[in-house]
């Protein structure tokens, strides 16, 4: 039954993305001249996420403190990393922001054309000089008041727990001067682990906010002490949402 949802699953996926393109690349050509920061066309994927994350009877998903990011206010958002899915699942909170994303997924057809319309954020993880350049435009976008994504541990997780914080997104909320806000994912990793093809369902999904730390709140200028600081604290508040002490 698993495998047979699964290609329904997938179907469903690859119909509604082919059919929402032509639109979503028509809305792109008429605000292109004016949409600078392209916030409409992320505005339309995040709808688009959300509707598809809605609509697929295979999971339930609860979300927990979305209205922590303060309004107007540009951050480094960060969350934890277990499936493919966790990028519908955070575009489905439908905060404007700009993602980082591995040069990987700009190369594939569609997926790699919405990115590129959405004017995301590009990273060559195997170029220095590419993370530079990740930085810099990630800088420049947060003190223009746009806010970043990113998923701190880079990859996916494969036992589902939370791993290594890479320094990027602390380093920037340090030289931007803006708040970090955190938020937990659990559950997608069941639903679709990392390299499943496979969606397993009866499974639960939970999104909690968390409140932002203001700058101030940092103490350090150490972006490896402050990922450390986010790693601890994400992987207490994991293990409390799954009940263990």
């Amino acid at each position: 039954m698993d495998v047979l949802k699964s290609i329904m699953v997938w179907l469903v996926g690859i119909v509604y993305m082919l059919l929402f393109f032509p639109f979503t690349f028509f809305v792109w050509l008429i605000v292109l001249p004016f949409d600078t920061k392209r916030r409409i066309i992320h505005w339309i994927l995040n709808l688009q996420s959300l509707i598809l994350v809605w609509i697929l009877p295979i999971w339930k998903v609860s979300i927990e403190g979305r209205e922590k990011a303060v309004k107007g206010t540009p951050c480094v958002i960060i969350s934890n990393h277990q499936s493919i899915l966790d990028i519908l699942l955070v575009n489905s909170l439908r905060y404007p922001f700009k993602w980082i994303s591995k040069i990987e997924n700009m190369k594939m057809p569609v997926l790699g054309w919405y990115l590129r319309m959405a004017d995301y954020l590009i990273i060559d993880r195997g170029n220095p000089e590419s993370k530079e350049r990740m930085l810099e435009n990630s800088l420049r976008c947060l003190k223009e008041g746009t806010s970043i994504m990113m998923f701190p541990e880079g990859t996916r997780s494969v036992d589902k727990e939370i791993g290594f914080f890479r320094r990027g997104a602390f380093q920037l909320a340090i030289s931007a001067n803006v708040p970090i806000l955190p938020i937990v994912l659990d559950g997608s990793g069941d639903v679709l682990p990392k390299h499943g093809v496979i969606f397993t369902t009866g499974h639960k999904i939970r999104i909690k906010v968390f409140d932002p730390v203001m700058p101030e709140s940092f103490n350090t200028s150490d972006p490896d002490l402050l990922s450390r600081n986010f790693s601890n604290f994400m992987t207490k508040a994991l293990n409390e949402m799954r009940g263990k002490s």
